[in-house]
């Protein structure tokens, strides 16, 4: 019987990998609470600040955590990401959208 594990083509997980990972993930949402507690800068600014460590802490998990390469698994890896990607900026701009309607729609009345 044959106990060896096909890896195809994604990177095997290492503790270092695991160990920056969980540093980045620290660093990346210690900024967002330190920026919103102190009130250092203004409101459009703590907004994209907050935006971009969300978007890196989710590269983070996905290159550490997940092992999500270019490469691994055939190319499949990467459509899978663009699809996610796609998924959640309808899921966001939709929301937003919806939002903006609505609350416009209830000043009027």
């Amino acid at each position: 019987m044959n106990h060896s594990i096909k890896r195809c083509g994604a990177s095997q997980g290492r503790l270092t990998s695991y160990i920056v990972g969980f540093i980045f993930s620290i660093i990346l949402t210690i900024i967002p609470f330190w920026i919103v507690i102190y009130r250092n800068m203004s409101y459009s600014n703590t907004i994209y600040i907050i935006v971009v460590c969300a978007v890196m802490q989710m590269l983070v998990h996905l290159i550490y955590f997940l092992h999500l390469d270019v490469r691994s698994e055939g190319g499949w890896n990467m459509i899978a990401i663009v699809f996610s990607i796609i998924i959640v900026t309808i899921l966001i701009v939709g929301s937003l959208w919806i939002m903006h309607h609505l609350n416009y729609n209830m000043m009027i009345h």
